[in-house]
């Protein structure tokens, strides 16, 4: 941490420059925890002004503990005591998982089911999105700024009984980081992390490559730590397809988190165990089992829902209210999200697509009226996205985006009109003999996609341009965007708390390193990924953000239509169900149900 940017935050503290509550959300984005930096506030008033012992390597290497976040939990969430234990949790959702090993895990679906079975290093908290213990119950910063030594809860074993030590996590990195790595969270790591190393069985230290304002998040939470018993022996290109990964071995599907996997069969669910021996007590199941189940059309999820064949599904935007007015016993519940709904199209220039050009982009969004959009296909539960940085990010800023894609068919043919797209007999624009028509893929399945894709045909149709929708299974979907093979996309991908979307955008983070699917590159975003990360000044980081996000979205990079709101359904039975943008689930370790 850098000790005269938190010097410089304590003396405007103290001088009345800036409120207590700007402190506290300045030191946040430093990376201290909002518990470290209420507590640093109070020291900072009670003082004078002049600090008295370096930052850097005590209070501001505190981060909140684990008394600390359940006591935040507890505050914020109104848990009922459970007047029954047992029972099997349903969760009826459109979408299969794609891999049951966290490393590899590129999808929110898999990234429920493996949050359960394994657990990271750090989390973030569903209060306010901050930095909380994991498995590692905290850390401290050296007064270099860039050494972490951190410090893993003692007494873990794995699920099959083996102790959980410093060698899983080193071993953890090691297959992440190798030169035949899969993860797409590589790239995001390798870009932070110079050097780690265990110092005894509980202890690791990692070195940055320089002061990060996201270091934490970006390497320590990326993923669940693996048993290196289990895995050791396996190449990480072998990864994908181990029985492991596929859930067709259970016995290799060990994690230490708080239930234990039992089955996945493809397109059907997911079963998992609640782990009684979990080592985080209040994390201890209350349910014997939680089942993922997959339904894939939405509308038998609702009447599973209202059967009492399912305690919780998502519910389709159009079906909030309408199940509100029908079904008031039904606990139906929205929020904002980290999320947005967006096409993104393949940009290769290899490819010989028409989305290389700008203007295209840029026509595709003028043509596409996200206000009606919002209020008719989410029936009033979304915003129209300017910018790309969602609502709970640090850089939601409406305000400060240099273009906003107001609806505008008339600027849209004008920019097919400059990039030479010229309509044809049937009003289909026609270039060089090609016309403009295009695939693009969306998840079958999904309800609120009945509604958009033929207002997103009709609209594009109206400006000369035809998009021929196909559903498909989302893992389907995701591996065509991996593999490249298609040229556009419909989908919802979730932003970051702390802002950084580099893992998108970046020209260097396309699969498996990343989620740049479209293969886009701007070299004036690139330089401006390592001073984002650098910058430990609140301010000055966001404007850094601000920029690259005015980068991207001049480009029309992808197509962000909409800020949705979750929305979640609960079964009259089920309680201690609290889903919010932070997370859709982290509340089902503490849910119990009453007699069916």
């Amino acid at each position: 941490m850098e000790t005269t940017s938190l010097e410089r935050l304590q003396k405007q503290l103290q001088s009345g420059d800036i409120s207590r509550r700007g402190f506290v959300r300045r030191a946040t984005a430093m990376g201290i925890s909002t518990a470290a930096a209420v507590m640093m506030s109070e020291r900072t008033l009670a003082q004078d002004a002049s600090p008295a012992a370096s930052p850097a390597g005590g209070a501001a290497s505190a981060v909140m503990t684990r008394e600390e976040y359940e006591a935040s939990l507890q505050e914020a969430f109104a848990f009922e005591e459970p007047a029954r234990q047992g029972g099997q949790l349903i969760q009826a959702h459109s979408s299969d998982i794609q891999t049951l090993n966290t490393v590899l895990s590129g999808d929110l679906y898999s990234a429920w089911i493996n949050g359960f079975i394994f657990d990271t290093l750090i989390g973030g908290s569903v209060v306010d999105g901050q930095t909380v213990p994991g498995i590692a119950d905290g850390w401290d910063i050296a007064d270099d700024g860039v050494t972490y030594t951190v410090h893993l809860h003692q007494g873990v074993t794995w699920h099959d009984g083996e102790p959980f030590t410093a060698d899983d996590v080193v071993f953890t990195f090691d297959m992440a980081l190798a030169e035949d790595s899969l993860s797409p969270r590589k790239g995001t790591i390798e870009e932070s992390l110079d050097s780690y190393r265990k110092i005894d069985e509980h202890t690791v230290e990692f070195t940055a490559k320089f002061q990060s304002a996201v270091f934490v998040t970006d390497v320590m939470g990326q993923f669940g730590i693996m048993p290196k018993h289990i895995w050791e022996d396996v190449p990480p290109a072998d990864w994908p397809s181990d029985p492991g990964s596929t859930g067709q071995d259970p016995s290799r599907v060990i994690g230490t988190g708080s239930f234990k996997f039992v089955e996945w069969a493809l397109g059907d669910h997911v079963t998992l165990e609640r782990n009684p021996d979990y080592w985080d007590a209040p994390n201890i199941p209350i349910v014997d089992t939680y089942t993922y189940q997959v339904i894939a059309d939405q509308s038998s999820a609702i009447a599973a829902l209202q059967t009492g064949q399912a305690d919780m599904t998502e519910i389709p935007v159009a079906q909030a209210n309408p199940l509100r007015e029908s079904n008031p016993e039904l606990q139906i519940v929205d929020f904002d999200t980290l999320g947005f709904n967006y096409f993104i199209t393949f940009q290769d220039p290899d490819a010989g697509l028409p989305f290389t050009d700008r203007n295209v982009r840029q026509a595709l969004l003028y043509a596409l009226d996200r206000d009606l959009m919002a209020e008719t296909v989410y029936d009033g539960f979304a915003r129209r996205a300017d910018g790309i940085y969602s609502v709970l990010s640090i850089a939601y800023a409406p305000d400060r985006v240099n273009t906003i894609y107001t609806y505008d068919p008339d600027q849209a043919r004008q920019l097919l009109d400059d990039a030479g797209w010229m309509e044809g007999a049937d009003g289909i624009r026609e270039k060089d003999g090609e016309r403009l028509s295009f695939e693009m893929y969306f998840t079958e399945g999904v309800a609120r996609y009945e509604t958009q894709v033929p207002y997103m045909q009709q609209a594009w149709r109206e400006v000369g341009v035809e998009m021929l929708p196909t559903a498909i299974p989302f893992p389907t979907l995701s591996e065509n965007g991996d593999a490249g093979n298609f040229e556009m996309i419909l989908q919802g991908l979730n932003g970051t708390v702390v802002g950084d979307l580099s893992i998108l955008f970046a020209s260097d983070r396309t699969p498996p390193d990343g989620f740049n699917k479209m293969r886009y590159s701007n070299p004036a975003f690139d330089e401006l990924v390592e001073p984002s990360k650098r910058e430990l000044d609140f301010d000055k980081r966001i404007d850094l953000l601000v920029e690259q996000g005015n980068i991207v979205n001049d480009d029309a990079a992808v197509g962000i239509n909409l800020f949705a709101k979750g929305i979640y359904g609960g079964a009259p039975t089920l309680h201690n169900f609290f889903p919010n943008g932070y997370s859709n689930v982290w509340w089902i370790t503490r849910a119990w149900l009453e007699d069916a």
